[in-house]
């Protein structure tokens, strides 16, 4: 898989997160992520839940730009979110 992303955005996000891109792409190869489409935006977006090679829980969110994916955002899972991706929801 190929990432990309904006570097201002990757710089915001690890400012207000402490998340930085390139930690949170190791997500998706997380064989127990829980991935939904954000059916609220008007380009398809991604939000998977899973855990990174740091073994943190984060929810990244993203989308396909031809055969790359295109980080947006990445956060800490909130509490409930922990619940569900540990109950497999």
């Amino acid at each position: 898989m190929e990432f990309e992303w904006d570097a201002r955005k990757a710089a915001s996000n690890l400012r207000k997160h402490g998340i930085d891109f390139a930690d949170a792409a190791t997500v998706l190869y997380d064989e127990l992520a829980v991935t939904v489409v954000d059916e609220e935006r008007s380009e398809e977006r991604f939000v998977t839940t899973g855990i990174d090679a740091l073994g943190q829980l984060l929810v990244v969110v993203y989308t396909w730009r031809g055969k790359r994916v295109r980080m947006i955002s990445a956060r800490r899972a909130t509490p409930l979110e922990r619940q569900q991706y540990e109950g497999g929801v």
